[in-house]
Formats: C-alpha cells, structure tokens, sequence
C-alpha cells in the first residue's frame, strides 16, 4: 500500500461506529506479530522502540535510528502505521517537519506528537509545520496531538478539562485531527473532551479505564496500549533469564514458548 492510500485508510479507520483499537509495537517483529493477530493498523511505541535501540525514552532516539526502525516495520506489514515521536526530538518546527518528512517516506501514515511538560504554544507550532510539509507531499497525514494533562497532573484536578479543552482549541486550529489524552479515565471527561474539542478522541489503556466495550458511548475513538506490552514482556523475561542463570531453571525456558517454526513462517 502506498503513503497516499495507507494514509486515506488510517484516517478511515478512526471513523468506525467502534474504536479503532492499536497494540503498540516496538520492532518489525512485534509489528508483525499483531498485524498477524488482527491488527487493523500498527501504532509504535516511543518508550519500546527506544529501549529495543539501547535508548532511554524521552526524546533520546536519534532521528536515523527510528526511520530505519520505521522502515523495517513497514516493510513486513500491510496495514497503516502511525509513529509515536515524542515531542518531535527538536524544539525548531522546521526540524521536526523535516523529521515527519523523513518518517513519511519510511512508510508512516500517521504521528503521535505531544506537549510533555512543554508549554502548549511549542507544540501547536510543530503540529503547524508538520502540516504544511504533508500537505506539500500530498500526504493526508493522521497527526495525533498528545496532551499529559492528566497523567502528569499538570494543573489540579477539577481545571484538567478545561485546561485540555483550551490546549485541543490551539492544536485544532494548528492542524491536528485527533486529541490523545494520556491518562484519562474519567468518562464524563471523556464525553465533554470529546464533545467540545473538534478532535477524535484517543485514550489508552489505563488503571481505572472503563472497558473498552462502552468507550464509543463518550465518543472514544481510538484506544492505544503504549509501552505496557513491552514492559510486561520485559518483566516476564527477567523472571525466566534469572530461573536460568542462578536456578538453573530451565522448563519455563520451554513450556509456553511458540513452536520455532511458527514464528518463523510469520515473516515473509
């Protein structure tokens, strides 16, 4: 599928009378995995790619490294795939269109991009900029605009609507189309964020989240899983890597392991 149609088709997808549901992937591998399992799109997540690279999450990875990464998932996936890049690894909107540019070209068909603890007027200039470059390559490009008022308590609790619903206005306005509300689980929020941004709605999966079931009834549009598949496996690992190293443990090495020829005849 070429960027212009994988692009028409992402954005498609978060039009469905239920949301668009997205296990994050981390590597080629990972990606196809859950394309394999039904995936309807691959979304990445920044925290796993970077540490799968050896990098800390938190606009560490290097530019180069990620379109590589990028590439190498496009290439063993036949569904869209929408790239997590943090805040856009560069404060100058120019460098981070220019960054988008780089990750278009690798195959992506959608961003996530968010404000951090930043302040909101930086990110509203890089969702700008990022905007006229795709609209220069013809590109329909899915900008996603994260806000961490929520999960970083950025203002007190009973300001956290209002404050994401001033930040969707601007990132409305710069050229986004959904609005990804990290840590939010409180579904009259979710009703009123949804209602009052002009933004798709994406929330992910969180500690007191609704289940998924009910989300489209407060105009939910998108769920993600960001960084909690790798770290489950990350834990699952060292649990089995220690049993071997000072156990000597070995059976659990075994039992649930796949059969080496399935994962193999995963990749094309």
């Amino acid at each position: 599928m070429d960027t212009l149609h994988s692009a028409a088709a992402f954005r498609a997808l978060h039009h469905q009378s239920t949301p668009l549901r997205l296990p994050n992937a981390w590597d080629a591998g990972s990606a196809r995995q859950i394309a394999g399992l039904g995936a309807a799109a691959i979304a990445t997540t920044s925290a796993g790619v970077a540490w799968s690279l050896g990098y800390r999450d938190g606009n560490a990875l290097p530019v180069a490294e990620l379109a590589a990464r990028v590439a190498s998932i496009a290439r063993v996936v036949a569904v869209p795939v929408s790239v997590d890049i943090e805040g856009g690894y560069a404060d100058d909107p120019a460098r981070v269109a220019d960054t988008v540019s780089r990750l278009i070209d690798a195959g992506a068909a959608g961003i996530n991009i968010e404000d951090g603890a930043g302040a909101p007027d930086a990110l509203c200039g890089k969702i700008d900029a990022v905007r006229q470059m795709a609209a220069r390559c013809g590109v329909p490009l899915y900008i996603n605009a994260r806000t961490d008022v929520y999960a970083r308590a950025l203002v007190p609790a009973g300001q956290r609507r209002a404050e994401v619903l001033a930040r969707a206005q601007g990132y409305r306005d710069a050229g986004a189309d959904g609005l990804f509300a990290l840590g939010l689980v409180d579904t009259a929020d979710m009703r009123a964020i949804a209602d009052g941004s002009g933004l798709l709605l994406n929330v992910i999966v969180w500690p007191g989240l609704p289940p998924l079931e009910g989300l489209a009834a407060f105009g939910v549009r998108r769920v993600s899983v960001g960084s909690w598949l790798p770290q489950t496996l990350w834990r699952h690992n060292a649990r089995m890597v220690s049993g071997f190293l000072h156990d000597g443990a070995m059976a659990a090495l075994m039992d649930s392991a796949a059969p080496y020829a399935e994962v193999n005849a995963a990749f094309p």
